[in-house]
């Protein structure tokens, strides 16, 4: 894709309202030339948090807040900061280690941008936050009415992965993804990914001189994809294909994501002000907020049901149990799971109670389902390629 398709989107970036930014390990520590105790790798030795790259920031902040605009953030750091404190050379591998890191760290990282903050008359407000979170409905709609008030009151909301106590069941895995799930729960116009890559290449520039950036991308082809690298440096957890992963569920949310040079002078503002920075991925269509819950949510279990049933719910009808060819998992009623490999729903039964209605028509189900019950309405049901 070329920039010159991308300059009406380019523009439409100075309206957004609600802004994400995501602050990487290796945007938001120091780099030195003497060694430190904590390394990234061979010649990237980091010390710890850069405050004055924090005030940057800040000020950055402040202007959008003071301009009207309601600004998110979401932060890396806090397992690097609580490894340095006790001494660590490398990042922590087992996962008690790395959760009494976060524990020691995250505090330390709060308040180093409570003090940033604070120069620029800015509040922030800490939120750790698990995968689970977003996959319970209730829990999901208390977080995010938090968000809302504490947006209307001008504070910025800090997210960060509760890490002294996720585990592999209930973690993102990466930032870059935790972001994604902000902007795209949060009903964000603008996502901003700040890391030590400047861009989107053609072809991984770590080992090809001659890849070249990618301005604007349109949509998420194969050949988009396939430009991705592998993972980042020691310290981060992340690299370009988990942020073209974030990209995919921010754009189904109507999302723009900006992917920059976190260093870059003056970039949080340069890309607001519709300057060519960084890869722009335009927004798709945009899910409503239940259908990209639906999405986004792990599932539960699986419903195997025949394709006559599948082309009936893309024709916008129910999943009826006469439909039902098989169950896997165990469920209840309210839980998200998968069709096939199609789509994904809010089933209206558990598992148990579409095991004994599968194949029957409605008014022969009887039992626990009673006649006429559905598995599942067309508001509760999200296909995959939507």
């Amino acid at each position: 894709m070329t920039e010159a398709g991308g300059a009406g989107a380019r523009t439409a970036l100075a309206s957004a309202k609600r802004v994400v930014i995501k602050i990487g390990t290796n945007t938001i520590t120091r780099k030195t030339e003497t060694p430190s105790r904590i390394s990234d790798g061979p010649g990237d030795e980091r010390t710890g948090i850069d405050v004055e790259y924090l005030h940057r920031v800040a000020a950055e902040l402040a202007d959008l807040v003071r301009s009207g605009r309601q600004v998110l953030l979401v932060t890396s750091g806090a397992v690097g900061m609580g490894a340095r404190e006790l001494g660590l050379s490398r990042k922590p591998k087992d996962m008690r280690t790395k959760q009494a890191c976060a524990a020691i760290g995250q505090p330390l990282l709060m308040e180093e941008y409570r003090k940033a903050f604070c120069v620029f008359g800015l509040t922030a407000a800490q939120l750790l936050v698990t995968r689970d979170v977003w996959d319970r409905r209730s829990a999901y709609l208390n977080l995010r009415s938090t968000v809302e008030a504490l947006l209307e009151r001008r504070v910025v909301p800090v997210f960060n992965e509760n890490d002294s106590v996720s585990t592999v069941e209930i973690a993102f895995g990466d930032n870059d993804q935790l972001s994604a799930y902000v902007a795209s729960k949060i009903d964000a116009e603008l996502l901003i990914i700040l890391s030590d890559v400047d861009a989107l290449y053609d072809a991984d520039p770590r080992a090809d001189p001659a890849a070249r950036p990618i301005p604007y991308v349109r949509e998420l082809a194969p050949e988009i994809m396939a430009s991705a690298g592998g993972k980042g440096t020691e310290f981060s957890t992340g690299g370009m294909r988990t942020k073209l992963l974030a990209v995919g569920i921010a754009r189904d949310a109507g999302c723009r994501v900006v992917i920059a040079d976190g260093r870059a002078p003056g970039v949080i503002s340069r890309i607001l002000a519709g300057e060519t920075v960084g890869t722009l991925f335009d927004a798709d269509s945009g899910l409503k907020n239940r259908q990209r819950w639906i999405k986004n949510t792990r599932a539960q279990g699986v419903i195997q049901v025949d394709d006559g049933a599948l082309a009936a719910m893309r024709a916008n009808n129910s999943l009826l149990p006469r439909g039902v060819t098989g169950v896997t998992g165990s469920f209840e009623r309210g839980a998200v799971v998968m069709v096939n490999d199609a789509a994904k729903l809010i089933t209206n039964l558990s598992s148990g109670e579409i095991d004994e209605a599968r194949g029957k028509r409605s008014i022969d189900s009887g039992g626990r389902t009673g006649g006429g019950k559905v598995v599942a309405r067309p508001d509760d049901v999200v296909f995959l390629d939507e």
